[in-house]
């Protein structure tokens, strides 16, 4: 339940660029999260949407605490990149 609860709140962010990229991360990964990962994510989603837009895209210094999954976020955007 909390993964779909997660899952719909993903893909329902507010900014488009948000939508897009938190969206599709959720779709494809939720499911294979561990739990500190998970964690993190639930936590990275209540943050302001602009704020974690820029820690993903590396235009602002990401906290600490949001390392392990920005790390998960962009390697998955890599990946996205490279097998279009």
């Amino acid at each position: 339940m909390r993964r779909k609860r997660l899952l719909i709140r993903g893909k329902r962010r507010g900014i488009l660029e948000m939508d897009s990229i938190i969206g599709r991360f959720a779709e494809e990964n939720i499911a294979i999260l561990d739990d500190d990962l998970l964690y993190d994510f639930e936590a990275l989603l209540n943050q302001a949407d602009q704020d974690a837009f820029a820690w993903i895209s590396g235009t602002m210094p990401v906290p600490k605490k949001f390392e392990a999954i920005v790390r998960e976020i962009r390697a998955w955007l890599e990946r996205a990149r490279t097998t279009k």
